[in-house]
């Protein structure tokens, strides 16, 4: 009753608000004309956050794709949820005792979650096994993935770009991303083309079949492709033609599944570091009588979601959801459970927004929805929370840093334009927080659902509004 009752004075508070606003700016209405938008395919809302007046509401109400403006509202419930310093933790297990630098049994990968576990935050959690005086693994690498629910989807479902990063699935145990970087260039004798991949896990094939060319570095002798088998995971294959004459080139791609991945890269490195293991690669819960040797944790939650936010990290956004489940007792953690928390938790707020649609966390998803009047009230609620300075941190600056860098650089003080940006097949968007020249903040939201918006009319008409924001 309590709740219903703070929702109702909610929307009585708001709805003059709502009818009195202005409409659309003349400049911006002109924007939509030149690039042929319709204005039922947009919605813009701009109101101050401290007196919640409304500038501009056009289509508030209109749920629509919001793209990755949507990881605003997974990283601000995480903080509030979970805290600034909440961390995950990687752990390492044996089921056997260790005598003399020999484990006379399995070593234990134990999964936490972790979002940054970096190839060099890898190598130290292996140097830092190894100084415990750890040498030899008599029996199997055992990678415990039990933390999240197994997905019912493979990456590279959404778009058939399995090799791109910002396709990478969630996992307890994801190791740089899941991702290699591959070098091209030639070789010493001048005669052929080397292929140099880092990392390498060990139980990976790859092999280079590039055609070395003596002509010039034109459009012709410098392309490569690296092919992935659905038949053959493990192997990968570098094919094209360079000629001998182009500089180094390189190349990021998602390789593998997250448990080879993890054991191979391990596999690589702990022999590097003069290790030896005698089996091979398991996947297991770690038993509850398992010895602890290490544990290891991530960067902080304010730390991560800078990352989320400011490069739009899809992998790290879904991870929040998934954490947040998991962290309140869900377990296996699974993307609808944690959906469901950040849904509840948003109503005890008296943030009630029934068309939202939060689907994995990201944004990447044809399922996500949100209205424009919903995120902004979000961004007026998170400017005012516990933990507003955290959370607006994360947002990219105008022509200074993160997916903002190269938009609004005009601005002398880049921290007037504080937005995460967002973009589909079919959508742009933006959305986050504008300093107009009276000091006054702006909670502002665009979103362009229309085809074809991602090609660069949906960036001119969130440029047109944002200057007009700056202006008042």
């Amino acid at each position: 009753m309590m709740k219903l009752a703070h929702s109702l004075l909610w929307v009585i508070a708001f709805t003059p608000l709502l009818t009195s606003a202005a409409t659309l700016p003349d400049r911006p209405r002109a924007v939509l004309r030149q690039q042929l938008v319709k204005e039922d395919s947009v919605t813009v809302v701009v109101r101050d956050v401290a007196s919640g007046e409304s500038l501009i509401e056009l289509n508030p109400l209109t749920p629509r794709s919001p793209a990755s403006t949507l990881k605003l509202l997974p990283t601000w419930a995480a903080l509030e949820m979970l805290g600034p310093a909440h961390s995950w933790k990687t752990r390492v297990y044996a089921d056997g005792p260790v005598r003399g630098g020999v484990l006379k049994g399995n070593l234990y990968l134990q999964g936490g979650g972790d979002p940054m576990m970096t190839l060099e935050r890898w190598w130290k959690l292996i140097t830092d096994l190894r100084q415990t005086g750890l040498r030899v693994i008599e029996g199997d690498v055992v990678i415990d993935e039990e933390l999240f629910a197994p997905l019912a989807e493979r990456r590279g479902d959404f778009d058939r770009r399995p090799q791109r990063t910002y396709n990478v699935l969630p996992h307890p145990l994801l190791v740089n991303l899941q991702s290699i970087e591959f070098t091209v260039r030639p070789a010493d004798d001048g005669r052929t083309i080397e292929v140099g991949a880092t990392p390498l896990p060990s139980n990976l094939e790859l092999q280079n079949r590039i055609r070395a060319s003596t002509g010039p570095c034109n459009s012709r002798n410098r392309n490569f492709s690296i092919q992935h088998s659905e038949d053959r995971p493990l192997n990968l294959v570098v094919s094209g033609t360079v000629s001998v004459n182009c500089p180094p080139q390189s190349a990021r791609q998602a390789v593998m599944n997250p448990v080879d991945y993890a054991y191979g890269s391990f596999r690589q490195l702990w022999e590097q570091q003069g290790g030896s293991i005698g089996g091979g690669l398991l996947r297991a819960p770690t038993p509850p009588k398992a010895k602890l040797l290490l544990s290891r944790d991530s960067p902080t939650l304010a730390e991560v979601i800078r990352v989320v936010n400011k490069f739009s990290s899809n992998v790290m956004a879904r991870t929040l959801v998934l954490t947040i489940a998991a962290e309140n007792g869900s377990l296996p953690a699974s993307s609808a459970a944690g959906e469901a928390l950040i849904d509840g938790w948003l109503r005890n707020q008296g943030l009630v927004f029934e068309e939202l649609v939060i689907d994995n966390g990201s944004g990447l998803s044809r399922k996500a929805r949100i209205s424009g009047d919903s995120m902004a009230r979000m961004l007026a609620a998170a400017w005012r929370s516990r933990y507003a300075p955290e959370f607006i941190a994360t947002l990219p600056m105008g022509g200074l840093d993160g997916s903002l860098r190269k938009r609004f650089k005009r601005l002398r003080d880049p921290s007037r334009v504080r937005m995460k940006t967002g973009s589909l097949n079919g959508v742009s968007s933006l959305a986050g927080y504008v300093t107009g020249k009276t000091g006054r903040t702006y909670a502002v939201v665009i979103m362009v659902n229309q085809k074809g918006a991602q090609y660069g009319s949906g960036d001119l008409i969130e440029g047109a509004v944002v200057d007009w924001v700056l202006d008042q």
